[in-house]
């Protein structure tokens, strides 16, 4: 029943000795089996088993040499016991402690140096204790961050250097701050905008580089304001805005993604 590899070595690759063991004891109880969950085997997902059937072992394991050791000990040890590995020597081990930590201690962990860590800070903060985040160096913290922060503080954030992080800006901010995003250097950025916008304010994007925004454009804007479409160098463009300024249903074209 095991999913994992069939060999029980420890993290120097010896092999695993259960009559040596100092919880032989839970052997005998089933909380513990060889090859699927030991605290002494080199694979996560076995100690991290053991730690499942084994909660109250967890807290005198904090300082085992080996960092999926701590890192899963971490995970199910008493709260009280877990800040001292917030320094911890292994980022895996620290970002399952900020996965734990209460606001107070994670706080002091924004900055820490792996952004593994930092991606799970993001993932736990909230308003503005993510606002030092905003301007993270790593792409993935900040896009963790464009994806949580209140819809408020997204201003902050429409000129970020990544277009993934701006197109996630552009799908959850206010209307009121979206014309703003009209004229950004990503066309799926201006896509998100076009889609977004009361139809009454897309003429902005008539003139759009984009023929994939002009067929949004020429979709949802009002047929009065269509003119300019209607001679568009793109048959796509040009047909449904001719249709719909025709008062005719252009129901089957379909809005390019």
């Amino acid at each position: 029943m095991s999913d994992d590899i069939d060999k029980a070595l420890d993290w120097l690759g010896n092999p695993v000795d259960c009559d040596g063991c100092a919880f032989r004891d839970r052997l005998a109880e089933g909380r513990c089996e060889p090859l699927r969950a030991c605290v002494h085997d080199r694979y996560a997902k076995r100690i991290q088993r053991f730690f499942q059937w084994n909660d109250d072992l967890a807290g005198e394991h904090l300082d085992h040499p080996y960092f999926e050791v701590r890192a899963n000990a971490a995970r199910f040890a008493p709260i009280f016991i877990v800040p001292r590995l917030m320094d911890d020597p292994d980022e895996t081990v620290r970002a399952a402690v900020a996965r734990r930590l209460p606001r107070r201690l994670l706080l002091k962990m924004r900055g820490d140096p792996d952004r593994e860590v930092r991606i799970a800070v993001a993932s736990r903060l909230e308003e503005a204790d993510l606002a030092p985040l905003m301007r993270d160096p790593d792409y993935s913290v900040r896009l963790r961050v464009a994806r949580r922060v209140p819809e408020g503080m997204l201003p902050a954030m429409m000129h970020d250097e990544d277009p993934e992080i701006r197109l996630e800006v552009a799908n959850r901010i206010g209307l009121e701050w979206l014309m703003s995003m009209a004229w950004d250097d990503s066309a799926r950025v201006r896509m998100v905008v076009a889609r977004r916008l009361p139809p009454e304010k897309l003429a902005a994007l008539i003139r759009d580089a984009d023929w994939c925004v002009r067929f949004v454009v020429a979709s949802r804007l009002p047929p009065e304001d269509l003119a300019p479409l209607t001679e568009d160098p793109v048959d796509d463009v040009r047909t449904v805005a001719q249709k719909r300024r025709a008062g005719l249903p252009a129901t089957g074209d379909l809005i390019p993604d």
